[in-house]
């Protein structure tokens, strides 16, 4: 500890606008009846801070705060509780907090709870009790509402430390704080108040360990004092199993088995039996029997048993672990147990438990790719094995292949400290080419990436001698940071052709030695003829990237490992095959998926995304993106969560859904500008601007599109401002901009006769016919819509009728145009452009034509729900509250206000009124109909008799 310390003690409260907004409704109704919550929520998750938050918010009346007495006893009966709060709301209502209720004794808690139970809405008192989530709720509390309270969000625990600090932590030392606290906010603070101002700022190396055991207990208000040796043994034994289980639930039997190694019953023979295990006697408070599997409630109070048993009794725990494991054949985890069960004398020099013995050996189990382990766990052994290293170069080897497991894993937070550990002076090139490798691929994925671009230009350079096949290889992901970033010149200066490469050296990572071969062979040539064709494609020389970006494109067909059909897809995308793609995409994500890489998930529902996404199938592009969306937020993969925002709101800007929009937008943005992902920023804009021509703003969306496809510094990004041109044609002839549109026609008719995007040629057509005059307008719109039959794709073709009906009804050619205007009106309907589909109607109620037929109906357009959605919106129709909803399905409220916007948008309606009215008519009809199918099944069987 130190005296300087650079954290403020007082912080607002960050990520708990869920919490208050319950605080608050309970606040704002107590004027006129009383109610009760629970806060809940483990230790340092701010119950305490949520209830002072509560009290100073109260103004409508005097706030109590109960408490038991120092000895524990309630001082008050329940009558005389009940009297003094009654007599206090009888002038003003009250409010009264009982903090850290957990901790009154039995008979404190029982008044308590029967004075909750005897309060009714009239007397106006609202009650707020907190307790803690790391043991059994008291029974007494047990029925009352409950607020939890999760850990916070990652963005909420940086915004939380940032306002703790005054941003002065170093970028290394702030993510290694964050992935410390786990999102605890009382432990995060604690953390940055334990360093000096030196070690904030990264002029010092942190401590080790960062969260110790004084920390630990601090948050956690001390370890368990269970009273029983056998209650303890069993606590520090399930916290110690969990060390290689990543803190979840662990093998009952297993700590059963091991408690019978640690603590044998004394007995008259050579060897006693031994003792009862853990289902002998009653599991504490702190843990949680599921089956077979055991927890703890708390993972702070797991991370403080384990940090605050004696060194002896803990080593003791993890070599009876040790034994257990590797009798049942459980290398890894055993060896990994034995290594931490290490210390004390040491051994004699020729015992197998030496620690550099055991780290040869962990690290050797750990590289067997026989042996079925997780890349978080083969990323604990790494980093385990460089702990018992003492050879530099060696050391920063296990460092380093530690952190491309945590990679692999979705754990670019933990890889980032490694590499870090990873530094020594003395290692040879290669291996700082290795670290530098993995570095540059976690900053593309999570992380500015200018500054992956260049560590991965680094890696190659390091990498060029010993290793020229992993060399091409990092200079292809160094090109994939510059396209990102939509540097043109240093995608193409990356690209530039290199030396001859041999495949001797397999890439990190691959399996057996045949098999490392044979794969690194693959890559090598996927790495080579990518590079060969993107390049080509750049330079706009297509004659030349078609055949070696299609020979990526076909490999894709045969190839089974995930990384190589990412590449396929992605060279389909730069041809415009997007079915391709999508088989690509699709093919990927089923390989990453068989073989755990967590981390290639989000990547691969990324490309599938775009493939539907350029194929105008916007609902496939979302289902995909919103799975994609998670994954990259779970992975630790901001990057490409920022693409999968972008794809959302680009598939929810033809949706009735302008607030969605915003929100991918605002977010998709807010990384993309922290990080320099031009790609997904051009994306995201284009979404935005879409949005408003779709609801009719084209000035706004002229401007938005303007700043991205009209030549000059702002520019969008070089490979996706062309897709933009057509929405900003459209909306510069809306807004009079005429010149405009047509100065960016010439760059388009290039692109179109590119063919790379199969829509370009159809919208092109279009982008003419809203330029041109009437004479000619009318064969370039049938020319459009003709390409459009050639290259498929709903909601491109419905815009070009819709554009078409538009002119042909101000051309007062009202036949003509009603039946483009239908045409486009089932088309947006059929591919779910609500937002489009208004337009539609609006059209052809101007022409007098009442906009019903294929799609329009009641019955049609519930036809347009999900099965989840249409539960939803017949239990509305039926009047209940969206709680009740929930319940009824068994999912969250948020879910059911999620799905419930979805029903509104598809359905055009705008009340719950409406929406009873639409699902009343549809059923309606459905039993019509139901009954005209029966009285002709009745007939036709009838008839059949007959015969």
């Amino acid at each position: 500890m130190t005296g300087e310390t650079t954290v403020r003690t007082a912080v607002r409260i960050h990520g708990r606008s869920t919490q208050r907004k319950a605080l608050r409704a309970l606040l704002d109704a107590l004027p006129h009846h009383g109610g009760h919550l629970l806060v809940a929520g483990e230790p340092g998750l701010g119950r305490t801070t949520l209830l002072r938050w509560a009290a100073r918010s109260f103004r409508a009346g005097p706030v109590l705060h109960l408490g038991p007495g120092p000895d524990g006893g309630a001082h008050v009966t329940v009558e005389q509780l009940l009297d003094t709060l009654r007599a206090a709301s009888a002038a003003a209502p009250v409010l009264v907090c009982a903090d850290d209720a957990h901790l009154w004794d039995a008979s404190a808690r029982t008044a308590l709870g029967r004075a909750v139970r005897r309060l009714s809405t009239a007397d106006r008192v609202g009650l707020l009790l907190s307790v803690a989530s790391d043991r059994a709720v008291a029974p007494e509390f047990a029925r009352l509402p409950v607020v939890h309270l999760d850990p916070l969000a990652p963005s909420a625990a940086a915004a939380l430390l940032d306002d703790a600090t005054d941003g002065v932590a170093a970028p290394a030392v702030r993510e290694q704080l964050l992935a410390e606290a786990e999102g605890n906010p009382a432990l995060l603070v604690a953390l940055a108040r334990r360093l000096s101002p030196a070690e904030l700022r990264g002029h010092r190396p942190l401590p080790r360990p960062l969260a110790d055991a004084a920390v630990l207990a601090e948050v956690a208000g001390g370890a368990p004092s269970d009273s029983s040796a056998h209650a303890r043994d069993l606590l520090l034994t399930v916290a110690a199993a969990g060390q290689t289980e990543d803190g979840t639930d662990v093998d009952a039997g297993l700590v059963h088995d091991a408690l019978r190694r640690l603590r044998p019953e004394p007995g008259p023979g050579p060897r006693a039996e031994p003792g009862p295990g853990p289902r002998a006697e009653p599991v504490p408070e702190h843990l949680v029997l599921a089956g077979d599997r055991l927890r703890f409630r708390s993972p702070l109070v797991r991370r403080t048993v384990h940090a605050t048993a004696t060194p002896e009794r803990r080593r003791a725990v993890h070599r009876a672990l040790a034994e257990v494991l590797e009798t049942g054949g459980h290398r890894l985890t055993g060896l990994l147990h034995r290594s931490w069960s290490l210390g004390g004398p040491e051994p004699a020099p020729a015992s197998a438990d030496r620690p550099t013995a055991v780290a040869d050996r962990l690290a050797a189990v750990a590289a067997d790719g026989a042996v079925p382990a997780p890349h978080r766990l083969r990323a604990t052994a790494y980093a385990r094995a460089a702990e018992l290293t003492a050879d530099g170069a060696r050391r920063a080897e296990r460092y380093t292949a530690a952190a491309e497991q945590a990679l692999l894993a979705g754990r670019p937070d933990r890889a980032r400290p490694l590499l870090a550990a990873a530094r020594d002076s003395a290692a040879p090139a290669a291996l700082c080419g290795r670290a530098e490798w993995v570095r540059g691929v976690t900053e593309l994925r999570d992380g500015p990436v200018g500054d992956a671009h260049q560590s991965l230009l680094l890696a190659a350079s390091l990498l060029a001698a010993d290793a020229p096949a992993d060399a091409a290889a990092a200079a292809l992901a160094a090109a994939d940071a510059a396209w990102a970033a939509g540097d043109l010149s240093a995608c193409l200066a990356t690209l530039a052709p290199g030396p001859p490469h041999r495949t001797e050296n397999p890439a990190p990572g691959s399996d057996g030695p045949a098999d490392a071969r044979s794969a690194a062979a693959r890559t090598a040539a996927v790495v080579h003829d990518h590079r060969v064709g993107m390049r080509a494609l750049l330079e706009g020389r297509l004659d030349r990237a078609g055949a070696p970006l299609g020979q990526v494109v076909e490999r894709g067909r045969t190839e089974g490992r995930p990384e190589t059909l990412l590449r396929s897809a992605a060279a389909a995308l730069l041809l415009g095959d997007v079915d391709a793609a999508r088989r690509g995409g699709a093919r990927a994500l089923a390989a990453a998926r068989q073989l755990g890489s967590d981390t290639l998930v989000p990547q691969a529902l990324e490309y599938l995304a775009y493939a539907e996404l350029r194929a105008g199938r916007h609902p496939q592009a979302r289902t995909h993106a919103e799975e994609g969306l998670r994954t990259a937020l779970r992975t630790g993969q901001r990057n490409t969560a920022a693409h999968h925002r972008a794809v959302l709101a680009l598939a929810a800007s033809i949706e009735e859904e302008p607030d969605v929009v915003a929100r991918h937008v605002t977010a998709a943005l807010d990384t993309a500008r922290r990080h320099g992902l031009a790609q997904a920023a051009t994306l995201a804009q284009w979404a935005a601007a879409r949005a408003d021509l779709g609801r009719g703003r084209p000035f706004d969306a002229a401007d938005r599109l303007g700043l991205l496809v009209l030549p000059g510094p702002g520019r969008g990004h070089f490979a996706v401002w062309r897709l933009a041109v057509p929405c900003f044609v459209e909306a510069a002839v809306l807004a009079e901009r005429h010149e405009d549109a047509r100065e960016v026609l010439t760059d388009f008719a290039d692109w179109a006769a590119f063919g790379a995007d199969p829509q370009a040629a159809a919208q092109l057509a279009r982008c003419h016919a809203l330029l041109a005059p009437a004479d000619h307008a009318d064969a370039l719109y049938r020319r459009a819509l003709d390409r459009h039959d050639e290259a498929g794709g709903d909601f491109e073709r419905a815009r070009t009728a819709l554009l078409y009906g538009k002119w042909l009804r101000r051309r007062r050619r009202p036949r003509e145009a009603r039946g483009r205007l239908g045409t486009a009106l089932a088309g947006f309907e059929r591919c779910g452009a609500g937002v489009w589909a208004a337009q539609a109607r609006g059209e052809l109620r101007a022409l007098g034509a009442a906009p019903q037929g294929t799609g329009t109906g009641a019955p049609a357009r519930l036809g347009l729900l999900t099965p989840q959605q249409l539960r939803i919106a017949r239990h509305v129709a039926e009047g209940a509250t969206n709680r009740e909803v929930a319940l009824a399905l068994g999912v969250s409220t948020r879910t059911v206000d999620y799905h419930l916007r979805k029903v509104f948008a598809a359905l055009g309606v705008r009340s719950r009124l409406e929406l009873a009215r639409t699902v009343g008519e549809a059923e309606q009809a459905r039993e019509v109909r139901g009954a005209g199918e029966a009285r002709r099944a009745g007939a036709y069987e009838k008839t059949g008799a007959q015969h």
